[in-house]
């Protein structure tokens, strides 16, 4: 409910709140402008002294203002013909026109109207009822983005148009929600559906039938500074029963022209006092500097429109065509699909294209759509639900726990929960364990115990493809392919060579990151930001398939690197190696958040063979706060293939490397890395008794000899790598 009165708002008043928004940080740039130019009054003069002094520069003055600036304005008349100046206050004298600045009235009009008078005032109003529903939803929003309201400034994932989105929320929202609320205030006031109005005195009944007392010698002119003056108005000329009226900070009176008697005063009241209040925040007169602050502020509400658009567009990109569908009534196997951004639904046609290619009939749809009655085949109910914020149902699950509540029994079929979501945060796959919670309160029988998919892996959902596929009794194997996104072409500036003595030609490419435009980057079709240990997909000419190496570089070192072997007849590897400075392939990003360091102290073991200390080295490389590492890195020749070991020897000595342990199959002494791990077998028991994380990066056999190591290793203190796997402190990048 709260992102549909966020979203469609949003979307239908793009256009008239940056219209609204940019005409407001406009207008915010004036009164900081009046209050610099306006002339600095004397400490201590009083409305007495000045008045005196207009008139005896203007003798036809009829009124004195003085705006929240400080601008002094005197308005007169000489010989039948008005005139208007700003006033010098310590001469009385004019030094500019006080004619309106056009622009500025222009701009108010624009802001205030959209130039249509009374029905200009109520769709502006309109625009700002409609600002404020998008400030307060998106004030939940964010928090639910975030994890909570104790998380509100936490780092955020994903695109950068959502992230970017948020970011300028988190700034932009208390500004968005002053101007708003403000607007609708002034607006309602000015249609006068407020109580109240401005305090004034009654009008005198009795004056004293005199006139022409000197200014200086009106008391209450003589105690009132210019600084709380506000208007004073000169009563008509030769019209005795007229009076002077003074408007202060404080209140409005009424003074004998002839006597210098205050004769009637009315102190402002408290409704009058807030009013002024939500003019000065809506405005900035009187307070410039909370008015380019707030001005600052709305100009984010147009980059939040074109951001908005984008996480929109790409939502509704991210939802592919599913193939197939069999009606809900004919289906044996019912998926239904929790998703916030639309990958889940990727992730549900790998599912549906591979249950149809083993014979079975799928319907998939939204959990949303969720009623068992439709489903009188189904022999089975596969849930993939991914969690928004903290804890909450994703968009396409709205009324799924409620439905499921209000049924009197479980469905008869049984039921599978695959959860989704990212391990870093607290909230990680809790909407799904909600479901699994209820449907076991229900009653609901399970067909297999709930599982989950961090960070989108393909490789967690193979393995949950696996269990379901034997307990529905079929061969599932779900090769889960995110959609390709499109290839940029990325120019090869260095490289360096090895390998080639031992016959296994490997180089470390660097490529110069391509420039894209920030609108390319906000709707994803620029080269997006990457870390060490994501992957690079490469197309090699004469194939649509990429190949996929792991980075060794992050998008913050300012270049794009992998480390190649050459396979013998590998289309991709050998075009590599083929390369010279100045070419170029087709590449794009694919992300492997899986595969990182992550935060903290805690001590990291990497292990790679080969290139596969590529992403090793990139790790290495941005520790920068000395987080201590060691490195296990095996190689077939130190004269040959040792990659990366003049950085290394640099990294030792600045702090980045703890230490490295080499080992190479073709030396002296024919040592593997796994033997290197059983030779410091006691260092590595208590890496891992502090904390230690193991990263691992190479080849299949490579790894499987580690693994085997490691086990016989860790045997004593009663870990294995499985152990240390569930607790997220092993984890492998193999090909």
């Amino acid at each position: 409910m709260i992102r549909a009165l966020h979203r469609w708002p949003g979307l239908l008043a793009a256009l008239l709140l940056t219209v609204l928004a940019l005409s407001g940080a406009a207008l915010s740039l004036f009164p900081a402008v009046e209050t610099l130019s306006a002339p600095r009054v004397e400490t201590g003069l009083s409305v007495a002294e000045l008045a005196q002094r207009i008139q005896d520069t203007y003798p036809g003055v009829e009124q004195i203002r003085r705006a929240p600036s400080g601008r002094i304005t005197a308005y007169w008349f000489d010989n039948g013909r008005p005139g208007s100046a700003v006033i010098d206050p310590s001469t009385g004298s004019g030094i500019a026109a006080a004619d309106p600045n056009q622009t500025e009235r222009w701009l108010t009009n624009l802001h205030r109207s959209l130039f249509l008078d009374d029905t200009g005032r109520i769709v502006s109003a309109l625009g700002a009822g409609t600002l404020l529903v998008l400030t307060v939803s998106g004030i939940f929003l964010v928090a639910r983005r975030a994890g909570g309201w104790r998380r509100w400034f936490s780092p955020l994932k994903g695109p950068l148009s959502g992230r970017l989105h948020v970011e300028i929320a988190r700034l932009s929202v208390a500004g968005l929600l002053i101007s708003s609320a403000t607007a609708l205030w002034m607006t309602a006031n000015t249609f006068d559906l407020l109580p109240g109005g401005p305090g004034k005195p009654a009008f005198p009944a009795e004056v004293s039938g005199k006139a022409g007392i000197a200014l200086t010698k009106i008391p209450t002119l003589v105690k009132t500074p210019v600084a709380d003056l506000r208007d004073l108005t000169f009563p008509y000329p030769d019209d005795a029963t007229d009076v002077f009226t003074l408007k202060t900070d404080t209140g409005t009176g009424y003074i004998d022209q002839g006597s210098g008697d205050l004769l009637a005063w009315a102190d402002l009241s408290a409704w009058d006092r807030v009013s002024e209040t939500v003019y000065m925040l809506h405005t900035g007169q009187g307070a410039s500097l909370l008015g380019l602050v707030l001005g600052l502020m709305a100009l984010g509400l147009p980059v939040m429109g074109g951001t908005g658009l984008a996480v929109w567009a790409a939502g509704r990109r991210g939802r592919p065509r599913l193939r197939g569908n069999v009606p809900a009534n004919k289906a044996e196997t019912i998926v239904l699909v929790g998703s916030e951004g639309g990958s889940t639904w990727g992730f549900a046609a790998t599912l549906q294209a591979e249950l149809k290619a083993v014979g079975q009939s799928v319907h998939t749809a939204a959990m949303s759509t969720f009623n068992p009655d439709r489903y009188p085949k189904a022999r089975r109910i596969v849930i993939l639900a991914a969690t928004y914020g903290d804890g909450d149902a994703p968009a396409s699950a709205k009324g799924f726990l409620e439905r499921l509540s209000a049924m009197n029994r479980a469905p008869d079929a049984p039921l599978a929960v695959l959860g989704f979501g990212d391990r870093s945060f607290p909230a990680f796959c809790a909407f799904a364990e909600q479901v699994m919670d209820a449907a076991q309160a229900k009653g609901w029988q399970t067909l297999i115990p709930m599982e989950t998919v961090d960070r989108q892996s393909p490789q967690d959902f193979a393995r949950w493809g696996r269990t379901f596929g034997t307990a529905i009794g079929v061969e599932l194997e779900l090769n889960h392919q995110p959609e390709q996104p499109a290839a940029t072409g990325l120019t090869l500036v260095s490289r360096r060579d090895y390998g080639a003595e031992v016959q296994a030609p490997t180089a470390i490419l660097r490529f110069e990151i391509p420039r894209a435009s920030l609108w390319s980057r906000l709707i994803g079709r620029g080269f997006p930001k990457f870390a060490a240990g994501d992957l690079l997909g490469i197309i090699p000419e004469g194939s649509t398939l990429p190949r996929f190496y792991s980075l060794a570089s992050g998008a913050k070192d300012g270049f794009v690197e992998i480390a190649v072997r050459k396979h013998p007849g590998g289309l991709c590897s050998g075009q590599l190696m083929d390369l010279e400075p100045g070419a170029t392939v087709n590449a794009f990003i694919r992300h492997n958040p899986g595969f990182r360091p992550g935060r903290g102290k805690a001590p990291l073991i990497l292990i790679g063979a080969g290139t596969g200390i590529g992403p090793l080295a990139g790790f290495i490389r941005n520790n920068t706060a000395g987080r201590p590492i060691h490195l296990f890195f095996g190689a077939r020749h130190p004269e040959s293939d040792f990659l990366y070991s003049e950085e290394l020897t640099e990294w030792s000595r600045d702090g980045r490397l703890g230490r490295v342990a080499t080992a190479f199959s073709r030396g002296k002494s024919p040592v593997y890395v796994q033997d290197a791990l059983r030779r410091d077998a006691t260092e590595i028991t208590q890496l891992i008794a502090a904390g230690a994380r193991i990263m691992i990066c190479g080849g299949r056999d490579m790894a499987r000899g580690v693994a085997e190591s490691l086990t016989d290793i860790l045997a004593p203190a009663g870990l294995t790598p499985a152990i240390l796997k569930a607790e997220g402190r092993y984890v492998e990048d193999v090909y």
